[in-house]
């Protein structure tokens, strides 16, 4: 501290300012130089309403989780969440439209985090770079997902699916986004049993689970959210879920795991939010703070849970380690199935 004063007072009094400010705060705590370098919009924030970007049509399980998270935090703040849909591309398209707006806790993300990263090993060229462009704030729910036929495919378990596909290869199909979390699953189960069906193009789940309802299309996995209301219409049928185990909403639903073959399959939808590179970690972590407490409350845990979500709040720093994971996970399997996206 001595050595840096005498220093301080050989130099001009303007940087003799900016020098004292340092060693004031390598002479306090952390947490109160923090606070004091905080920018006044950081402090105040939020005094406006918020943009949540959904990067997948209205009505999808991302669309739902933010109206229902976005009510509680207006309640907790005062202030407007607003559910602004940008479907395209697989979710890249609402992406960069984050990574390109101001850090400044006014645009957030609500996806499932699961397509963000497959998209650097999916995609030839991205606008963005997932680790340097974006920063990752908690996630808020797991959901398995649901594989399902139309009612007319003639099969009731995965091995019989399987069997069915591996007799006319290519001629059972897949309505998915292609590059999404769904569409890396099920291709994922391909490589696992060596067997081959076709993939249908379509712009998000929603438009996925009425391909099948329809009779376009034969199978899909999609999260719980969308399809459970259609299986109990008999308009879907439920053959299996994603998760390693049986979940106790379906006790009598297999797991994909329990296949010959497919032991240890374990895949569904994480549902996160992020936020651009150089947030606040002030507005990062009054997010996360809030939306811990907001999926914790017992009329939302049960509400979610009996639509088949498990909350979950991974801490920022938790996240991004599962993501760069998760990036690692997906980019195998997007080498071994040869599939780009240009």
């Amino acid at each position: 501290m001595n050595t840096l004063n005498n220093i301080i007072k050989t130099i001009s009094y303007k940087h003799s300012a900016h020098l004292r400010l340092i060693v004031a705060c390598a002479a306090t705590t952390s947490a109160f130089c923090t606070i004091g370098a905080l920018p006044a919009s950081a402090q105040n924030w939020p005094a406006k309403p918020i943009r949540v970007i959904v990067p997948y049509p209205a009505g999808g399980t991302s669309d739902i989780l933010t109206r229902m998270i976005g009510a509680k935090l207006t309640e907790s703040w005062g202030q407007q969440i607003i559910s602004d849909s940008r479907p395209g591309a697989n979710g890249n398209i609402a992406v960069e439209m984050l990574a390109r707006s101001a850090p400044d806790g006014y645009t957030l993300t609500l996806m499932d985090v699961g397509n963000l990263s497959i998209s650097p090993s999916m995609y030839t060229k991205l606008p963005f770079d997932i680790i340097r462009d974006l920063v990752t704030i908690t996630t808020v729910t797991f959901s398995p997902y649901l594989l399902t036929t139309h009612p007319s495919v003639p099969v009731k378990t995965v091995a019989e699916l399987i069997a069915l596909a591996k007799k006319s290869p290519g001629k059972l199909n897949a309505p998915t986004g292609l590059g999404s979390n769904i569409h890396l699953s099920t291709l994922a189960l391909q490589q696992r049993v060596g067997t081959q069906w076709t993939y249908i193009p379509t712009k998000g789940g929603q438009s996925s689970v009425m391909s099948v309802m329809t009779g376009d299309g034969d199978f899909l996995m999609m999260g719980v959210l969308q399809t459970w209301i259609h299986v109990k219409s008999g308009k879907l049928k439920l053959i299996a879920v994603s998760s390693e185990k049986r979940e106790p909403m379906f006790p009598d639903v297999p797991a994909i795991a329990e296949t010959p073959g497919l032991e240890g399959y374990s895949t569904g939808s994480w549902q996160g939010i992020i936020g651009p590179a150089k947030l606040p970690p002030e507005i990062i972590n009054k997010v996360y703070n809030e939306v811990k407490r907001i999926v914790a409350l017992p009329e939302f845990s049960e509400k979610l849970t009996t639509q088949g979500s498990r909350p979950q709040a991974k801490t920022p720093q938790e996240f991004g380690k599962w993501l760069v994971a998760e990036k690692d996970k997906w980019a195998k399997v997007v080498k071994d199935s040869g599939y780009k996206i240009e």
